[in-house]
């Protein structure tokens, strides 16, 4: 009996390559091309989304200062229109009325009394003066302006020493109205001078000229134009120099001081929170 050879159902190892090389002859002996391989893995394009979240929080931070911008503009806006409407009220209403501000002159000044004692063993001084002062407040505006003043206080100064106190009663100037106070009672006695305003008023009180003589008034003020129109208070000061001749009194007889140079000089005093300008 012979035997019968069946061929083996692995695939022959001899070769690498024999797989591919038995299927390209095989299919260059039918005349077919060969197909192609198998495409690999695809990478599919998708466009960068941002999150719904994040884009949401950047057009609102967009929106605020859009806003905020546009609410700055429009304030500004209003400030400069407001202004320049003020401006223009007040430039119209001083060509119609021309104010002016009060006048204040010293008409006569006498010095009753001005002493000052020095005690060496008690290292103390003593000042004590009287003066007697007349003095006059006009109101130049010819219609329309009404002044009302509060309670004045007088305030002699000799350097920067006070050398005198007093106050005036508050009053109403009209237009065109000239308001005198007579007489008026301006002293001092005080007894705790520092040692640098003693120096000075020696020095000052051995002076042929007298002593240097300031006088300062302050009080509050308000306006009333017409019968309608009226301003709230203000604060005014009214500074008095040029005085000379402010000497001690010989005798009996007062000192009567040169009043031909002075002159009074009235400034606004506004407060803005704790400063005064």
């Amino acid at each position: 009996m012979t035997d019968r050879v069946y061929p083996s159902a692995k695939p022959s190892a001899a070769a690498p390559n024999g797989g591919a090389a038995a299927v390209s002859s095989s299919v260059a002996t039918k005349g077919t091309a060969a197909p192609p391989p198998p495409p690999g893995k695809t990478q599919l394009y998708r466009p960068y989304r941002p999150n719904s979240a994040s884009q949401h929080r950047r057009r609102y931070r967009r929106r605020c200062r859009c806003t905020a911008c546009c609410c700055c503009f429009w304030t500004i806006l209003a400030l400069l229109i407001l202004l320049l409407l003020t401006a223009t009220a007040g430039v119209a209403f001083y060509i119609l009325y021309r104010p002016h501000r009060p006048e204040f002159s010293i008409m006569a000044l006498r010095t009753k009394a001005l002493n000052l004692t020095i005690d060496p063993s008690a290292a103390s001084s003593h000042l004590s003066t009287s003066f007697n002062l007349t003095l006059s407040s006009w109101n130049p505006n010819s219609h329309y302006f009404t002044f009302f003043y509060d309670p004045f206080d007088v305030t002699f100064l000799s350097g920067a020493v006070p050398v005198g106190n007093s106050s005036l009663p508050a009053f109403v100037s009209g237009p065109k109205n000239q308001t005198v106070f007579k007489s008026v009672i301006v002293s001092a006695s005080s007894s705790d001078l520092d040692t640098d305003s003693v120096k000075s008023l020696r020095s000052d009180l051995r002076r042929a000229r007298g002593i240097p003589l300031i006088i300062q008034m302050d009080t509050k003020m308000k306006v009333k134009a017409g019968g309608k129109l009226q301003s709230k208070k203000v604060g005014i000061r009214v500074v008095c120099n040029g005085i000379k001749g402010v000497v001690a009194p010989k005798g009996k007889s007062p000192a009567v001081a040169t009043l031909d140079s002075s002159q009074c000089k009235v400034d606004l005093r506004i407060k803005i929170w704790k400063f005064t300008f």
